[in-house]
């Protein structure tokens, strides 16, 4: 069974920085690619970052990219989003989600409950 709690989420200023995690209390994480997507209100839930089940692949939304990383620790079953540089439009609920490696979301079958993000001007 996979279960997926984030946390780290909260109220930062523009150009700062916060570390998201997600906790997964199975025994099969290191069996699934991590993703994480984001949503801000009234729009669609977007791809935001993924990291292979070894932790060697990984890959970025352009608008991300430089600012975001994404890594893995499988002896402690948690997928982090390490985000600096934060932008108003990066507010949104993020979601980490397990499954197959893509930007799709319909590659993952294990979601989160959501962390929000906001980020002030």
């Amino acid at each position: 069974q996979v279960q997926l709690v984030e946390s780290g989420g909260g109220l930062v200023q523009a150009g700062g920085s916060l570390r998201l995690s997600c906790a997964d209390s199975g025994r099969t994480f290191k069996n699934f690619a991590m993703g994480w997507f984001r949503q801000a209100p009234g729009k669609e839930r977007e791809f935001v970052a993924v990291v292979g089940r070894s932790g060697m692949s990984t890959s970025y939304v352009d608008s991300v990219k430089g600012r975001f990383t994404i890594s893995r620790d499988n002896a402690k079953n948690t997928v982090y989003l390490q985000m600096n540089s934060l932008k108003p439009e990066d507010t949104a609920v993020y979601y980490c989600a397990a499954g197959r490696y893509g930007t799709s979301q319909w590659s993952y079958d294990y979601w989160g409950q959501g962390t929000q993000v906001t980020v002030s001007s």
